[in-house]
């Protein structure tokens, strides 16, 4: 009954994030390996606690009807209610929600965040549906999750093909199948909110503002000058645009950029906020911008710069394409997009990666004050959501950084490491129910 056109384009833009769950246990194993992770540990937190899948109707504007597949998985909540994105994209599936979801874990525990990790999503492109059917896809996926979600149990936050209408659509829908009394108590069910319906002011630029951030807080301990540096970027959305937007600021020039739909590049520098109303003007894409020539899509990695900002999806740095790198710092906007293989020939050749757990926990850490700022009634302004962002970023930076001098070992050990012993001293603390 589905309508044949879309289904026939959707099957067709399958990308399979093939080998994520592979890399996250392989990261999580060597890890967990330096530490000496108790075994007992080491079994439950290789394994999710929940996955959920369910398949739920929507009538479409012509009025057929389509089945879609959502998911929602679990890792670990043993510091706290799940935390994670939902996604609307062709390659969600359980895979890659086990993976995506034992990086959320990872990354609130590195964080000092009273979460666990979670990930899910909707296999669907967004961009063959209307707003209308999107409103009534996102709306009945909430309401087929029930109770696998709540805002002292799992809250979800944008992620891939979603932001803060997806969210408020979401928390309304939520709202509405509480009891009259408990509606209000429960906006935070999800973070990530337009300013109007209980969001935090400056959520929309955490996550790039965390990745900007380390990477100055990284120039810094290395005595590294930020103006006239060159970076390039995979994917210019949210991410992409506004570590750009605060990198230029400190006089980076920004050389090349890549979206789904091909890749662009200027050595004299990319004008950011010309390229982001372009952007917008052009239906999301960068292509063909006036002042750019374009790139091969296997070339853009190998761009000259100083400076590589991955904001886009998992696996894009492998072994195919990391010998060709001219950067010498690779800073993780998006989560896990660097494979095990790719940055094994990274790190043979002297490149330094921040973590995405650190890199681009920005966000989360945002969505954790959104999170406080509705369960206390409070409203807290820009300027003092950007401190406390930068505050709580340095914390966790010098940590990792720190760790990975003294044990002599890389930021991504250095940061599993830190993150999982948090884990492991809940549960020494707690012990094994019963």
């Amino acid at each position: 009954m589905g309508n044949s056109k879309k289904d026939s384009k959707t099957k067709n833009k399958k990308v399979p994030l093939k080998g994520m769950m592979d890399n996250v246990m392989e990261q999580f194993n060597s890890a967990a390996n330096h530490i000496n992770l108790h075994p007992n540990i080491r079994k439950i937190l290789s394994i999710t606690n929940n996955e959920i899948l369910v398949n739920f109707p929507v009538k479409m504007d012509n009025g057929e009807v389509e089945v879609f597949t959502g998911y929602r998985v679990q890792h670990n909540g043993a510091l706290g209610p799940y935390k994670g994105g939902l996604r609307y994209h062709a390659t969600v599936d359980l895979d890659a929600a086990r993976a995506l979801a034992m990086w959320m874990t990872w990354k609130t525990s590195l964080a000092g965040l009273p979460y666990g990790g979670a990930k899910g999503g909707i296999k669907i492109d967004p961009a063959l549906y209307s707003e209308n059917e999107l409103e009534r896809i996102t709306r009945r996926f909430t309401y087929a999750l029930a109770d696998n979600i709540g805002p002292e149990h799992d809250i979800p936050a944008p992620d891939v093909n979603t932001n803060s209408q997806t969210m408020a659509w979401i928390a309304d829908t939520y709202m509405s199948t509480r009891p009259p009394a408990q509606r209000s108590a429960n906006q935070h069910v999800v973070t990530g909110k337009p300013d109007g319906s209980g969001g935090l002011e400056g959520r929309d630029r955490a996550t790039g503002f965390g990745v900007y951030l380390t990477i100055k807080f990284w120039a810094d301990k290395n005595d590294m000058e930020l103006n006239g540096k060159k970076f390039i970027v995979q994917g210019f959305g949210n991410v992409g645009y506004w570590a750009s937007h605060f990198l230029e600021k400190d006089g980076a020039k920004l050389v090349g950029v890549q979206d789904a739909q091909g890749s662009i590049q200027n050595q004299d520098g990319l004008d950011v906020e010309a390229l982001f109303k372009y952007n917008l003007a052009n239906k999301g894409t960068i292509v063909n911008y006036p002042d750019s020539t374009p790139v091969e899509k296997g070339e853009f990695f190998s761009l000259d710069c100083d400076i590589c900002i991955p904001a886009a999806l998992g696996n894009q740095i492998t072994k195919k394409n990391a010998p060709n790198i001219k950067a010498k710092l690779i800073a993780e906007g998006a989560n896990g997009p660097t494979n095990v293989e790719g940055e094994k020939i990274l790190m043979e050749r002297g490149i330094v990666i921040i973590p995405d757990i650190l890199c681009n926990s920005g966000g989360v850490i945002g969505s954790y004050y959104e999170w406080l700022q509705n369960r206390s009634g409070e409203i807290w302004h820009l300027e003092e959501v950007m401190e406390k962002l930068r505050n709580k970023l340095k914390v966790s930076f010098d940590k990792v950084y720190n760790y990975s001098e003294s044990e002599g070992i890389d930021m991504r050990t250095a940061a599993f490491c830190i993150a999982i012993e948090r884990i492991e001293k809940a549960y020494v603390q707690r012990g094994i129910f019963p």
